[in-house]
C-alpha cells in the first residue's frame, strides 16, 4: 500500500490501558510487533472474542514477503552486515511515499544473499501459518542477489514455501510496474529485470511443478504504462495461474490505468480504494474479490478513518472481500489484529456481527489461487 497525504484526517482513538486489554493474545515471537489502530481494536476485545477470531479458518492472500519480516531477523542480519545499514534510522511507518520505499530499500540491502532470503522467508511463513491462518499466499518480486539469478531467488523462496503442504502455502510472483516491459528496454531498469522475464519465469516454474500459484502487479502506482502489460497478463491466464492486481491505490492514477488493469480480467484486486462508480460496477458485475488491508489504508491515509473505509460499500452489497495485512512490519499489525478491526465496536472497529466476520473468513478461503479440491473440506 502506497502512502497518500490526506488533510483533515481525524486522530485515531486510543483505548484506556486500564480499561481494556482483556486478552492474552500476542503475535508469534520473531514477528513484527502490533501497534496503532489494529492494537487499539484488539485491546477492546475479550479473551473469548479473540479466541473466536483465532478459531476461524481463514487465509492470508495479500502479504508481501519483504514487508512482513520480523524485526528480530532484521537486526540479526544488520549485525552480520559488515558495512552496516542504518536500519534503526528509517521510520517504520512513515506516511511519506519516499520514506515508505526507503524502508524497503533498507530491507533489500539486508536481504542480500540466498541464505538471508531463506531465513526471512522461513520466518514469515512460520509467523503466519498455524496460529494466524490456515493458508498463506505469500508474494514477492524476484530480484538478483549478488551473482544469483532471478530463478535462484524464486527457488530459494519456493524451497521454504514447499516445506509446507499444498493446502498451507503457495507463492505469488509479483511484477513491479516500474519494470521495463521487454528485453530490448532493459537499460531503463536499474537491475535489467523486465516484465517479460518475470512472467516467463513464473510460468516456467509452474510447468516444472513448483508451488507458484499466481502473478501480482504491484509497485509505485505513479509509474508504468499498464496497457503494455496486457499481453503478458494474457499469458498468465492461459497457463492457469491466478492474477491479482494492485489497483486504484491513490487518487489521480495514471490516465486509463485502472481501466487497463481491469481489462486483464483479474481474479482478485488489491485495495481498490479510489475506484470510480463505473469501475465499482465492473467489479460488482464480475464479482471480483477485493483484497482489503485496513491498517495499511488507515496508516497510509488513503482513507480518513475506519468508519469511511470502502469495505462497507462491498459488505453492504454482499460482495466478496478478503481481509489481509499487506505489510505487517511498517503497518504494525497481524491477521488476527485486522479481524479485530472488524469485530471491535466503534470507534475502534466496524462492529460487525460474528456471523459477518465468519463470512469474511470464509471468502478468504473461497478465493485462493489453488484448486479448491486441494483444501480440506474442513476449511471450505
Amino acid at each position: 500500500m502506497i502512502p497518500h497525504s490526506q488533510p483533515h484526517s481525524q486522530p485515531q482513538p486510543q483505548p484506556d490501558p486500564h480499561r481494556y486489554h482483556y486478552h492474552s493474545y500476542h503475535p508469534k515471537p520473531g514477528t513484527p510487533p502490533i501497534s496503532g489502530p489494529s492494537l487499539a481494536a484488539l485491546n477492546t476485545l475479550t479473551e473469548e472474542e479473540v479466541e473466536f477470531i483465532l478459531g476461524l479458518p481463514k487465509a492470508e492472500l495479500h502479504a508481501h514477503l519483504n514487508g512482513c519480516v520480523g524485526m528480530e531477523v532484521l537486526f540479526e542480519l544488520a549485525d552480520e552486515f559488515v558495512e552496516g545499514i542504518g536500519f534503526e534510522q528509517v521510520p517504520p511507518n512513515s506516511n511519506d511515499i519516499g520514506e515508505f520505499f526507503k524502508v524497503f530499500g533498507v530491507i533489500y540491502g539486508l536481504v542480500s544473499t540466498r541464505e538471508a532470503l531463506g531465513r526471512v522467508t522461513r520466518g514469515v511463513l512460520g509467523g503466519f501459518i498455524g496460529r494466524e491462518c490456515e493458508y498463506l499466499e505469500l508474494r514477492t518480486t524476484p530480484r538478483r542477489l549478488g551473482r544469483s539469478s532471478l530463478e535462484e531467488y524464486l527457488e530459494t523462496v519456493l524451497d521454504e514455501v514447499e516445506r509446507y503442504p499444498k493446502e498451507k502455502a503457495g507463492l505469488i510472483v509479483s511484477v513491479d510496474r516500474r519494470m521495463p516491459v521487454a528485453t530490448e528496454s532493459e537499460s531503463e531498469s536499474e537491475e535489467g529485470i523486465t516484465v517479460e522475464e518475470v512472467v516467463n519465469l513464473a510460468i516456467e516454474m509452474k510447468k516444472q511443478g513448483r508451488r507458484v500459484v499466481g502473478v501480482d502487479v504491484c509497485g509505485d502506482p505513479r509509474s508504468g504504462d499498464m496497457e503494455l502489460l496486457k499481453p503478458f497478463m494474457g499469458k498468465v491466464r492461459e497457463v492457469g495461474l491466478g492474477l491479482t492486481v494492485h489497483i486504484a491505490e491513490i487518487p489521480g492514477s495514471v490516465s486509463g490505468d485502472t481501466q487497463h488493469l481491469l481489462s486483464f480480467t483479474p481474479d482478485r484486486i488489491g485495495h481498490g480504494t479510489f475506484l470510480s462508480e463505473k469501475e465499482k460496477e465492473i467489479v460488482l458485475e464480475r464479482r471480483i474479490p477485493v483484497e482489503v488491508c485496513l491498517s495499511s489504508n488507515i496508516i497510509c491515509k488513503t482513507v480518513p478513518d475506519l468508519a469511511s473505509h470502502h469495505i462497507r460499500y462491498y459488505l453492504e452489497r454482499d460482495h466478496p472481500i478478503v481481509l489481509c495485512t499487506d505489510d505487517t512490519l511498517p503497518f504494525r499489525t497481524s491477521l488476527t489484529a485486522e479481524y479485530a478491526l472488524l469485530l471491535a465496536k466503534p470507534p475502534f472497529g466496524l462492529g460487525l456481527s460474528r456471523e459477518e466476520v465468519r463470512r469474511v473468513a470464509e471468502w478468504s478461503l473461497e478465493y485462493i489461487f489453488v484448486p479448491a479440491f486441494i483444501l480440506s473440506d474442513l476449511f471450505i
